[in-house]
């Protein structure tokens, strides 16, 4: 397309010559692929084969669709227990959504929170607490980094600098490590199909469609039911 442009600003304006069969060509459309999307079994088989921390995640991306980024930068305050709902900040176009907390989910985030409280004791204790805030939050209000509120639910076990200020403090789950956990699940699961993250996601949508929307709350319920 580069070399047809070329083409015309060369023969129109410098040669005054005209080429009537460039006026007939057209960009060629990008191929569209189907995604993958797999069966109840199939995850029910994978969701057998996930353990930790980051089988909770794989859990959570198919139980609510989120994708894995809306899910790794999840806060402790965005998981609300007593409303039964989780909050997706900054997800696409910069929008805020609630979504359903699978019931299934709820005493593995639980564990996970406590967890991360006591994580968080150890770093205020050694001075390595601090997580980084958007919209300058931190400058409107510079504890907030310390609070308990404001750290990643799904935080790495080890710290690590922050390219954009310098400070050695503990970051949410690196998305590479919930990639191997799934792609190990899919080979321990004898799953010959190639699955990523957001094949979760499109089996959440998929499933959720083919049952009308109707029923439990969400489709990962269903199976680990």
């Amino acid at each position: 397309w580069f070399w047809v442009l070329a083409l015309l600003s060369l023969y129109r304006p410098v040669l005054g010559v005209d080429l009537p069969w460039l006026h007939n060509l057209t960009r060629a459309k990008p191929r569209q692929r189907v995604p993958t999307v797999l069966s109840r079994q199939e995850i029910a088989r994978l969701l057998r084969n996930v353990r930790g921390t980051e089988g909770t995640v794989i859990r959570l991306l198919y139980g609510t669709g989120m994708r894995i980024m809306e899910a790794l930068r999840l806060r402790i305050m965005d998981v609300d227990f007593d409303r039964h709902e989780i909050t997706v900040r900054n997800g696409k176009g910069a929008k805020d959504r609630h979504v359903p907390l699978p019931k299934s989910l709820r005493d593995d985030l639980q564990s996970i929170k406590e967890e991360r409280r006591r994580w968080h004791e150890r770093d205020v204790a050694c001075g390595m607490a601090g997580v980084w805030l958007p919209d300058a939050i931190e400058r409107k209000y510079p504890r907030a980094p310390l609070e308990f509120c404001w750290q990643y639910l799904f935080a790495s076990p080890s710290y690590s600098t922050d390219p954009r200020s310098g400070q050695i403090r503990r970051h949410h789950l690196h998305e590479d490590r919930i990639a191997r956990a799934i792609k190990a699940a899919l080979r321990a699961a004898r799953i010959d199909k190639r699955a990523t993250a957001h094949t979760l996601r499109h089996s959440f949508a998929t499933h959720l469609l083919n049952r009308g929307g109707r029923g439990v709350t969400s489709p990962l319920d269903e199976v680990s039911a």
